[in-house]
């Protein structure tokens, strides 16, 4: 119905029958109710649906699916039950070769959202994939609760929500991920140590990180708990020592009270070896328990080499691998280069970068902690003047300031490595005043999942 404004209001619990017309950027399905956009994750183009609403706001309804009227033909039988309960399995319902179409279409989306100069010209290459789209990730962040029997549960929040699915199963990690986290969970339970309890603010282990490094079998699991006390921790760890061999590093880090972040700052080193190794592109990297690496290291190695393609490198670049993490993208092409010179804003990634250089036999790399927005004009006031830039920034993209920064500096060879498309999207509007986009090559490292990696590669105007 309609108030005096002309705007459609329903009412929570309502049910409404409406055609999904396409997908939104988050992977959920769209459809509209008298002209007004609804949202329904796990409904797909093409489909007559029955929606339960669940929030009714201004421009928009979020809803729940309940029945299918009509079928999409891309529709499939999902790999995990709770595909439609929690997060980061948006997918699983819709055929793969779909998947990477959708994922180039959220790039031109993002495009046509913040338009550019030139964005309808952006040559957008089909998004390259998986041969078998699971199985893939590297390393598992579970949520430790208690349900409503008092056992151990690990999961992922419901969507929306802060209530734990206890995921025993998951056909999107790394077997060894999976084997190991359900042990770990098994033994918090029969030794009785508290898992965290969010609404009172009391217990001890909040979350387990279990990461396993594919080419080499080697397992860190990471506790975050809610203070430095571990009950039972001599206990824990004999029994982790004797049931999972593979285990050959055991940190703790100290997270206290209530609070959006998964890590807190203080890293406690409880057990084994301190990293655990990896091997990209014949290299071996060694990393410890904050520092970042993709999820999927098969497709990391082809994002990789797409962005070394754009870069399209001659020997003789200085090269800045900014947001460097543990020198995975820098240490993969230094042979290819003068020189590289990468920072990060975490000190234990960087400690890893100089390591990793170290420990392949590469002598042309430097690595620094701080903001790439600030090193980068240190090092051309002290007469070091890049002339290859690769950048791979977080979700939040490219800081303003780092913007500014290039397009002062206008390096020659320059390729963007995006896990956003938004934000990418957004900085491509103030980038594209000194540059033009040659393409954008989109690789999907997560699937199942909405999330799209992407190279772009540019060229100096």
């Amino acid at each position: 119905m309609y108030n005096d404004n002309n705007q459609v209001h329903v009412n929570e619990g309502e049910q409404l029958t409406i055609e999904i017309k396409r997908m939104g950027i988050n992977g959920e399905g769209i459809g509209y109710y008298e002209r007004k956009l609804v949202f329904v994750p796990g409904a797909l183009p093409t489909e007559k649906v029955i929606v339960e609403v669940t929030d009714d706001l201004n421009n928009f309804i979020r809803a729940k699916l309940m029945e299918i009227l009509t079928k999409s033909k891309d529709r499939i039988q999902p790999v995990d039950d709770y595909a439609n309960e929690v997060g980061g399995f948006e997918l699983e319902n819709l055929a793969y070769p779909k998947q990477l179409e959708f994922k180039r279409d959220v790039i031109r989306q993002s495009l046509e959202k913040y338009q550019p100069t030139g964005y309808r010209r952006f040559k957008l290459l089909p998004t390259i994939g998986m041969e078998d789209p699971t199985h893939y990730r590297n390393k598992a962040t579970f949520q430790i609760r208690k349900d409503e029997d008092g056992n151990t549960i690990a999961g992922l929040y419901k969507a929306r929500s802060h209530d734990v699915v206890d995921l025993k199963t998951s056909a999107l990690q790394y077997p060894l991920t999976m084997k190991v986290m359900r042990a770990i969970v098994t033994m918090i339970d029969e030794l009785g140590i508290p898992a965290y309890d969010e609404e009172k603010n009391a217990g001890i282990i909040k979350t387990v990180v279990v990461r396993a490094a594919i080419a080499t079998d080697q397992v860190q699991v990471t506790f975050i708990t809610q203070s430095k006390k571990l009950l039972k921790k001599h206990q824990l760890l004999e029994r982790i020592k004797a049931e999972l061999p593979e285990v050959v590093s055991i940190m703790q880090n100290v997270n206290p009270g209530r609070t959006s972040l998964i890590w807190g700052d203080e890293m406690i080193h409880l057990a084994g070896r301190e990293t655990i190794t990896e091997v990209l592109n014949d290299l071996k990297f060694d990393l410890s328990a904050r520092a970042f690496l993709q999820a999927n290291p098969e497709m990391t190695s082809i994002l990789y080499d797409e962005a070394f393609k754009a870069l399209d490198l001659k020997g003789n670049e200085k090269l800045v691998d900014a947001y460097s993490g543990v020198g995975t993208i820098g240490l993969s092409v230094a042979k290819q280069v003068r020189e590289v010179r990468g920072m990060d804003t975490i000190a234990d990634a960087v400690q890893d970068a100089n390591a990793n250089s170290v420990r392949n036999g590469i002598f042309n790399c430097l690595y620094e902690v701080g903001e790439a927005e600030e090193l980068l004009p240190e090092w051309v006031n002290d007469g070091w003047t890049p002339t290859a830039l690769i950048v791979d920034p977080p979700r939040t993209g490219l800081a303003d300031s780092l913007i500014d920064t290039i397009l002062d500096i206008v390096p020659k060879k320059f390729v963007y490595i995006s896990c956003n498309p938004s934000t990418l999207a957004q900085d491509l509007v103030k980038l594209t005043e000194k540059y033009n986009v040659e393409y954008i090559q989109s690789v999907d490292l997560m699937p199942q999942t909405s999330r799209c990696e992407c190279v772009v590669k540019f060229k100096k105007k």
